[in-house]
């Protein structure tokens, strides 16, 4: 096996998807934006399978066609970001639709062997469906619990969170194999979707380190402040960046700290709330927010920032959820601050300090105690960047990927 830092091999030993046609179906992110969807995908195609995706346009990938690496990449368009009742229901038609034109144009090409289907939403196995019937296989690669995401983002149940749980049901029904992102996921999809425990395998949102790489810090990113807390991720508004603000106007006003320097990067619905936020409160000037951002400047954020904040919610959602943005502050040998939810304290463990749920002034005391203590947050790091190198990076997800299609293929 190479190191970590080699990260997917060119050509996996035996080639034992040699071919097979797989198709990958993701409905709320461009390829290859997404990056556990792309590192499944190299993957794939390194153990012999030709890969061809469905996906969205998105910022910075509006090409309808493309290949990169050998892997086909067609993209659809979608309406504008979701939001109410009518919004999704109009984003969904238009994604099932194009979902279903462009794989049956894909299976005319070449004939498909597997559908992996990549939830939000739990729809992706209306378009599997008829393929089915035709001997495809349906992998189901379960990224969100969406009962407990719509729980999260409207505070009740209700209709629609029976509708997202019958779906959910029904996803799970239509699966040959299923693959978790963690165990909390696994048990979901074994006593709420019944499944048979031997059918889902536990693939990881592990990091390619190959292409997660420091850099060297940018000092103008800490405009002009000793100390810089980064964040990377969505802007929505089960994020909890309201709470991130609350301990940054607690930082500033309420313990007269002005050194401190918070960049957030990444987009998403809630961003000029966010933003507007901020503003009202009077911290545009401690709080940069740069949007849906390229790698390069991704990666300089990371590397220059002293810590990574992860100001999620603690709920039924965030507890279960495994976030992408702990595996990268650890990849950069970043400590981290975060609320404690069961699968963060996971991912991290000794790499982050946790504050009481939901406490924005606790989140604030512990930011300063690790901005206050650099030889404390070395150490974190260096424990943080270990774990990731000898338990979690993507290498070691590999084989519970390729085992997943071994048992949807053999039936």
């Amino acid at each position: 096996m190479s190191t970590a830092e080699e990260g997917i091999p060119a050509v996996i030993e035996g080639e034992p998807l040699k071919g097979r046609h797989v198709l990958i179906v993701v409905e709320n992110l461009p390829l290859p934006f997404d990056r556990r969807v792309w590192q499944e995908a190299r993957t794939l195609k390194a153990a012999g399978a030709q890969v061809s995706i469905i996906c969205p346009t998105g910022k910075g990938h509006e090409a309808r066609f493309e290949e990169i690496e050998g892997i086909a990449i067609h993209r659809h368009p979608l309406p504008l970001e979701a939001s109410g009742a009518l919004g999704f229901l109009a984003e969904y038609g238009a994604a099932l639709f194009w979902e279903t034109v462009l794989a049956w144009k894909i299976h005319l090409g070449r004939r498909i062997d597997v559908i992996q289907g990549c939830n939000p939403p739990d729809l992706i196995f209306l378009v599997a469906l008829p393929f089915k019937a035709l001997g495809v296989r349906y992998i189901f690669d379960h990224h969100d619990i969406n009962p407990e995401l719509y729980e999260a983002k409207f505070d009740r149940r209700g209709f629609f969170w029976r509708l997202m749980v019958l779906f959910e049901k029904l996803t799970f029904r239509a699966a040959d194999v299923s693959i978790a992102t963690n165990e909390s996921y696994r048990k979901i999809a074994i006593e709420r979707g019944g499944m048979a425990p031997d059918r889902v395998h536990v693939v990881r949102s592990g990091p390619d380190l190959s292409r997660l790489k420091r850099v060297a810090p940018v000092p103008t990113w800490k405009n002009g402040r000793a100390h810089m807390v980064g964040y990377v991720g969505v802007m929505g508004e089960q994020e909890g960046i309201d709470l991130l603000i609350d301990a940054v106007d607690h930082i500033v006003r309420g313990r007269g700290r002005e050194d401190v320097q918070f960049v957030l990067v990444g987009g998403g619905p809630a961003l000029a709330d966010l933003q507007a936020l901020s503003e009202s409160r009077g911290l545009s000037d401690y709080v940069t927010f740069t949007g849906r951002a390229p790698d390069k400047d991704l990666f300089e954020v990371l590397s220059t920032m002293d810590l990574g904040v992860n100001p999620d919610r603690v709920n039924a959602m965030n507890d279960k959820s495994t976030m992408n943005k702990i595996m990268e502050y650890m990849s950069l040998a970043k400590a981290i601050v975060q609320f404690d939810v069961t699968e963060g304290r996971f991912s991290a463990q000794e790499a982050s300090l946790y504050a009481a749920p939901n406490d924005a002034r606790d989140m604030a005391e512990k930011i300063l105690e690790l901005v206050d203590d650099p030889a404390r947050r070395e150490e974190m790091g260096r424990l943080g960047r270990r774990r990731v190198v000898e338990e979690l990076n993507w290498q070691h997800q590999i084989a519970p990927l390729l085992a997943a299609y071994r048992q949807a293929l053999e039936g």
